[in-house]
């Protein structure tokens, strides 16, 4: 089938058919027709005509970074920019004039020419749209560099207009330009049309910018600082065009794959696409034809090229940063490196007695794909055999082909059902060798034994799987993989089966509760009738008491029949029969963790916010003139939140729980927070005590829940009334001020945001659904008890007032009564500073809270210098210092199985 949308240039240097007569010629000279050859049968999707890359993504990213780290070291190395000046001008200035003068009007001359030059050669190919994408690089690049000029004139620190601008030759007292006008519009156009690809292109591209930049600094009219911010410039706008726009589609057609075949010897006939296997693995496999030729049996073709290269690009990135060293494949692989990877891994197995596909012939189909030829092999894939044609036999064949591969240290990577093909005779034959490797380590060697047990175990289970291993690798081989068996060392479509399994699982221990709470309850008389109210007495309330017990026994029996053990546990207690002592503990493969990166980076910002308003404070006279009677009572009203917490906590949970433990569990979470973002550790500590405590579970989880949204409903009303107090403190009139106004419209547009786009209204309504799940029924029951439910709003009222009163005893203690501010000031610069931390991923909302409690005292009329020590103080009182007293909490609790 013919397809449509390849950008012209896929094909060149390519014999591709619309080049060719229509005629092909036989060995013995005579002509045949091959109109009939170029067929690709099946459906063969039409290709985009634009096709947006990763790299250039990433390339955009990084000349972002490289522009940033320049003004950083401009701003910031005066001393070393002007040295380096100072050196580049004396060695340029031993120049000849003749030289200088040759230079300037060599490279006047070519940064014209050379564009245009290159544009008609474009043109002449018929390739216009790469033409069309210089221009408007080169366009958005002049505005970007205009913009550049008019912030270093005007607002630019002068350190920075120092590194970039000098006095002009031609007038003292004007400055030359911080970035050329001209030459960043230049850089971006040769960048987007690609002349970068072509070596001839490339090598006359950098003998213009070398003559431009030496004409240039030698005559005075810049500085080094500006040639690389305008090379900078150019380079991050013409990739930034080409990731927006998208790049022309160069990917090979079907005529283009028959047209290669030939090419290398072979005669095809017919070529059918085959369909694409598991896309979860990063989609980077290539494409797949079976091929038919004249004479000969029938091949097995894979075409990869740049754009299917490119894909699970971030994937792998991730992966090789967040795992030690051996995650996977490079992220950025040339398609060379790409064959010859693939060709030395199929050469090897092969080599090493392994079955695998028979590579004969490899080739490039033009510039930016190449193809990879196999014998055909025929079968079917392990994931499409029914589960009585998967026997014994072939689970140990399928051993033994990983045995042969460890034998010579070949790693395999993917083990997972689509690469293990059964042909007709029943022979096992492994496939996409391609992300394997070479003198593997015993690290890659056992994680391919973990991978292919849990991909066998999730078909035939993990007792044959585990034994089928045994009887080809022995016990040993099987128990060394016991580290490497975590979700992390698995591929990307195990972990996808395993997370699907266990909602599964979760599910099915779900329903066999409810089911058994509803059979284990008795219809009982007093609920008759639900009009008038039921008063128990004592033999009424010990039955109620002893209803309750049974029912809680048969949701524990139901649990324990329907808990179901996942597929790693099951392969480990299948290992551990052969070899008990054989280690269990996870081997450390995280080289980092998203949380803990989010959190350095969270935190190292919040740093530098903390000590760029830190330094301009002296802390001695500060602490002298210090207020101690209002640290005093700062350390008080932090001491009083704990309790304040306990209250809200307890006022929805309608069974009876110790108070004094409830509170050691409050300052337990003191702890916790410092490990995990708050709004996350302090749900699980509280959703954990209050299960130790007798709650059941889901009605534990409901009770935090309850506690969670009637905090979120207060927090937000007190905002908002705080907000209109202190938009009325000093006008007559009630009207609301800017801020609630603006805070109003801000959220009023995040809902609409949320609501409108698929993605994120269901990633919100999946958490909420899941935090608040059975809410709506415990605040039935709550609402039955109205002392309860004083005690739970009472204390978060009071959790409030406490911190509010801190933060303003932390004030008074550094500032006096002309630096006063009104508590409703105070309030809403907590509240909002509250929110944002509990937002925030790091924990404790650490760099978050301090910062916006800092800029909102300022913003409300405190003093710079009263407001960072006072956020300091606060933050000390309620963060750091109570870590101590909730370690020593939390120990004590779960020594006492409260926790």
């Amino acid at each position: 089938m013919k397809q449509q949308g390849a950008h012209p240039e896929d094909t060149e240097g390519t014999p591709d058919a619309s080049s060719r007569p229509d005629t092909a010629k036989e060995p013995g000279g005579a002509h045949r027709d091959v109109a009939h050859i170029d067929e690709v049968e099946g459906d063969e999707p039409l290709l985009p005509a634009r096709v947006h890359r990763p790299s250039d993504l990433m390339r955009l990213v990084g000349g972002v970074l490289a522009v940033v780290v320049l003004l950083a070291i401009a701003a910031f190395a005066h001393g070393t920019t002007s040295g380096l000046e100072q050196d580049i001008n004396k060695g340029t200035g031993q120049a000849p004039d003749l030289l200088i003068k040759i230079a300037g009007l060599a490279s006047s001359i070519a940064i014209l020419l050379v564009p245009v030059a290159f544009a008609i050669e474009r043109l002449i190919k018929r390739d216009g749209l790469r033409i069309a994408d210089g221009v408007l690089a080169a366009v958005l690049a002049h505005g970007v560099t205009l913009a550049t000029d008019l912030w270093v004139a005007r607002a630019a620190p002068d350190s920075i207009q120092d590194a970039l601008t000098q006095p002009s030759p031609g007038d003292i007292h004007a400055l030359t330009d911080p970035v050329h006008g001209y030459l960043a519009p230049v850089i971006a156009y040769m960048t987007a049309v690609g002349m970068s690809r072509r070596p001839r292109w490339r090598a006359v591209l950098w003998v213009v910018l070398l003559l431009d930049a030496f004409s240039m600094l030698v005559t005075g009219y810049t500085t080094p600082f500006s040639i690389i911010l305008t090379v900078l410039i150019g380079w991050t706008v013409a990739y930034g065009t080409l990731y927006a726009v998208g790049s022309p589609n160069v990917r090979p057609t079907g005529r283009t794959l028959m047209a290669g075949l030939r090419t290398v010897g072979f005669r095809p006939v017919t070529a059918s696409r085959e369909e694409a296997a598991d896309a979860a693995e990063g989609g980077d496999r290539g494409r797949r034809y079976f091929v038919t030729l004249e004479d000969g049996p029938p091949l097995d073709v894979t075409v990869v090229d740049r754009e299917q290269q490119a894909q699970g690009f971030f994937y792998r990135a991730w992966r090789n940063l967040a795992l030690r060293g051996f995650a996977t494949r490079r992220s950025l692989q040339s398609l060379r490196q790409a064959l010859e990877q693939e060709a030395l891994l199929a050469y090897a197995a092969i080599a090493a007695g392994a079955n695998a596909p028979k590579l004969i012939a490899t080739s490039e189909l033009g510039p930016d794909a190449v193809m990879l030829v196999y014998e055909h092999t025929g079968g079917r894939t392990l994931d499409s055999l029914d589960d009585e044609e998967i026997t014994d036999e072939l689970l140990r064949d399928t051993w033994h082909q990983v045995k042969a591969l460890q034998s010579r240290r070949i790693a395999h990577r993917r083990l997972v059902g689509d690469a293990i093909v059964v042909d007709r005779s029943g022979t096992v034959i492994l496939t996409d060798l391609r992300g394997g490797e070479i003198a593997a380590g015993d690290l890659l060697l056992r994680m391919d034994v973990s991978q292919l047990l849990v991909t066998l175990g999730l078909r035939v289970g993990a007792e044959r799987a585990v034994a089928s291993a045994l009887s080809v690798l022995g016990p040993d081989a099987v128990a060394d993989c016991l580290p490497m068996l975590q979700p992390i060392a698995l591929s990307r479509s195990t972990r996808a089966t395993l997370r699907r399994l266990a909602r599964e699982r979760a599910e099915r221990e779900r329903e066999a509760v409810l089911e058994a709470s509803r059979h284990s309850r008795p219809p009982r008389a007093h609920e008759a009738d639900d009009s008038r109210p039921v008063v128990l007495d004592k033999a009424g309330k010990k039955a109620v008491r002893a209803e309750q017990r049974a029912e809680k026994r048969a949701i524990d029996e139901a649990l324990d029949e329907a808990r179901e053990e996942d597929m790693l546990s099951q392969i480990r207690q299948e290992v551990l029969r052969i070899r008990p002592q054989a280690p269990v503990e996870p081997a450390r493969l995280e080289r980092v963790r998203p949380r803990t990166l989010i959190s350095l980076i969270a935190g190292a910002i919040g740093a530098y916010f903390l000590l760029t308003q830190l330094t301009h404070i002296e802390f001695g006279p500060l602490i002298s003139n210090a207020e101690w009677s209002w640290v005093a009572a700062a350390v008080l009203f932090s001491a009083l939140s704990y309790v304040a917490a306990a209250m809200a906590l307890l006022g929805f949970v309608p069974e009876r729980v110790p108070f004094l433990r409830t509170v050691a569990a409050q300052v337990a979470g003191s702890f916790v927070k410092i490990v995990a973002p708050a709004a996350v550790g302090g749900v699980a500590l509280n959703t954990r005590f209050l299960q130790r405590a007798g709650v059941r579970p889901g009605l534990a989880v409901a009770s935090v829940g309850a506690s969670q949204l009637f905090g979120l409903g207060c927090h937000i009303l007190m905002l908002l009334a705080f907000g209109y107090l202190t938009g009325t403190e000093k006008t007559p009139s009630l009207s609301p001020s800017r801020t609630v106004i603006g805070g109003l419209l801000t959220v009023a547009v995040l809902v609409l945001v949320v609501t409108s786009v698929p993605f994120l209204r269901k990633f919100v309504v999946t958490r909420v659904r899941s935090l608040f799940a059975g809410v709506v029924p415990r605040m039935l029951d709550v609402l039955q008890r109205p002392q309860k439910l004083v005690t739970g709003i009472g204390g978060m009222l009071l959790l409030t007032a406490c911190f509010v009163m801190c933060l303003d005893a932390s004030i008074r203690a550094f500032g006096d009564e002309s630096t006063s501010v009104s508590i409703a000031g105070v309030a809403v610069v907590f509240l909002a500073g509250n929110a944002l931390g509990s937002a925030a991923p790091t924990p404790g909302g650490v760099g978050a809270v301090e910062a916006t409690l800092t800029v909102g005292l300022i913003a409300v009329g405190l003093p710079k210098e009263v407001a960072a020590p006072a956020v300091l103080l606060f933050r000390l009182l309620t963060l750091w210092l109570p870590v101590l007293p909730g370690w020593l909490a939390f120990n004590h609790l779960t020594r006492k199985a409260a926790l």
